[in-house]
């Protein structure tokens, strides 16, 4: 058994959409990245590469190379299990953390969950997602960014 840990965190602004574990959420606002800035996803897929002593999505997605441009969090994730299985690595569980202040998100939390659950190839059970507010403090108070933090058990497959 591995164990890994993963956190991002991304600014928000208007003329984006939300994604948040590969579901688009309806605000006003969305994350600012290079890719879909889905701080969810990136958080477990640093997680799961963490656990399986594989670096972090910068390394295996840089900015600066122009193919992982616009990409989605369904097809990093789907990436990141190839690698996993390579190293004959399997999820477990996952347990992740959304930090923001706003949109209230416990209305998505089911389908977040499912969708992660199925990116990472696991049934809906092994998968746990809670939302934090940070009280008004920092950037993820101030309602400026939303982060979150991941997470995830590898076994042998």
């Amino acid at each position: 058994m591995r164990v890994g840990y993963g956190y991002d965190l991304h600014r928000l602004a208007p003329g984006r959409d939300l994604w948040l574990g590969g579901i688009r959420i309806d605000y006003d606002r969305g994350l600012v990245g290079h890719s879909d800035a889905d701080v969810l996803v990136h958080a477990v897929a640093d997680a799961l590469l963490g656990a399986a002593a594989l670096g972090d999505i910068g390394q295996h997605f840089p900015e600066h190379d122009g193919r992982w441009r616009d990409l989605k969090g369904s097809a990093l994730m789907e990436r990141v299990m190839g690698l996993i299985a390579e190293k004959k690595f399997k999820p477990v569980n996952v347990d992740c953390v959304i930090h923001a202040e706003k949109p209230k998100l416990s209305q998505y939390r089911d389908a977040i969950r499912k969708s992660i659950a199925d990116m990472a190839r696991l049934p809906a059970e092994s998968v746990n997602v809670k939302f934090k507010t940070n009280e008004g403090l920092d950037a993820v108070g101030r309602g400026e960014a939303i982060s979150a933090s991941a997470v995830a058990l590898l076994s042998d497959a």
